[in-house]
């Protein structure tokens, strides 16, 4: 399986908040710059995260983003669910009716398994964590 840019991306912005959180807002140029993410994606990597209050935003000339909750509550299991559009790694998952065969389907078990076990490990980790290697290394 391979995340999504969005994820990976989503995840990275939110880092950079966490690391260069002074609760001033932070331009998303600002973040372009330092991340090395083209601007037009993170615009739209942003709005997800601000309905989710992920984020929250401020217009103006001192304008621009910071971080919704602590670090330490927000887990990169929240940011990857919901910039890749739901927990399940198959469609089948979430969406037993887009199968016929999904009542009795030996394999399904095998990827909500998977899936439970992948969510868990990312649910584990919070930005706050990130955060903390990113000062050791």
């Amino acid at each position: 399986m391979k995340l999504s840019t969005r994820s990976r991306y989503g995840t990275r912005l939110l880092l950079d908040l966490a690391i260069n959180d002074t609760k001033n807002f932070v331009q998303l140029k600002e973040i372009s710059k330092r991340q090395g993410i083209s601007l037009k994606y993170l615009e739209q990597i942003i709005i997800p995260l601000k309905r989710a209050r992920l984020v929250e935003s401020s217009r103006g000339a001192t304008g621009g983003y910071r971080l919704g909750k602590p670090p330490d509550r927000i887990s990169v299991g929240e940011i990857v669910a919901l910039l890749e559009g739901g927990q399940g790694l198959t469609r089948c998952e979430s969406h037993p009716e887009s199968c016929e065969r999904s009542e009795s389907c030996s394999v399904r078990s095998i990827w909500k398994e998977a899936t439970q076990a992948f969510y868990d490990t990312l649910n584990r980790v919070s930005l706050a964590d990130l955060v903390s290697k990113e000062k050791v290394l």
